[in-house]
């Protein structure tokens, strides 16, 4: 029987092997077999990204209210991974704890999609592993998170919940900054605590082999979802127990 999971991100963008050396050179991905596509990812439990050849030409350039935000890479090491990147040429913030959130750092790939490195522990607690340094990002990378934008999280939690058998793993309120943070996954572990707004769920959530679904929920505005085949326009793959997928936008 085939696992369920959220098992692929699909993206537009311009320069698929480009980009697809990139993700493999710096961020220790691996080239994978894909219909239509360039594949990369690590070959675990996490999904896939899908680097497509956008069909409308033009440059990417992100905005607040994409439906499509950005990955999440979720590693051992971040002040590793960040040393690391660093000493190849490669800029991204300095890693901060980010409230009682996540310590965690961003960068951009060529292209300027946005990725964001999510250490499994928060800054000051314990690693679950030093960074190894015969491996891109220290080793024990993943596809954590799969990050869309919403102005409507009812509507989209029920289908995620109702339609395609998501459990509600976490609610974290940002809501002083304009968002709230939602957290599903196609998962059969329970999370430490049961209040999804439980603090000590949050490491957990970084330490997942799988990957999860987050919504930024904006408190203001609305969500822009780009045409379908524009660069930059993204859309999620849902893998079941039966073999059938449901591809998620």
């Amino acid at each position: 029987m085939t696992k369920a999971s959220i098992s692929a991100l699909s993206l537009n963008v311009n320069d698929p092997e480009g980009l697809a050396q990139f993700y493999c050179e710096f961020l220790g991905m691996h080239r994978l077999e894909a219909d239509d596509a360039v594949a990369v990812g690590y070959g675990k439990d996490g999904a896939v990204l899908n680097l497509i050849q956008a069909s409308a030409p033009g440059n990417y350039h992100p905005g607040q209210q994409d439906r499509y935000w950005k990955i999440a890479i979720t590693l051992p090491d971040l002040d590793f991974a960040h040393a690391q990147l660093s000493d190849r040429g490669i800029s991204s913030t300095t890693p901060h704890q980010f409230r009682d959130i996540a310590y965690m750092s961003h960068l951009a790939d060529p292209e300027g999609h946005v990725i964001e490195l999510i250490q499994h522990s928060f800054e000051g607690n314990p690693r679950t592993r030093t960074g190894d340094n015969t491996a891109p990002l220290g080793g024990g990378a993943e596809i954590g998170l799969i990050t869309l934008r919403t102005d409507n999280i009812e509507t989209d939690l029920t289908e995620c919940r109702e339609a395609l058998g998501m459990r509600y793993l976490s609610r974290q309120a940002v809501t002083d900054l304009g968002f709230d943070l939602y957290f599903v996954g196609l998962c059969d572990e329970t999370q430490p605590n049961s209040d999804v707004n439980a603090i000590e769920n949050r490491e957990w959530l970084w330490q997942r082999p799988y990957t999860v679904l987050e919504f930024q929920h904006l408190l203001s505005g609305s969500v822009l979802t780009r045409p379908k085949h524009a660069t930059g326009a993204a859309c999620v793959h849902i893998q079941h127990t039966d073999g059938t997928e449901t591809v998620f936008r």
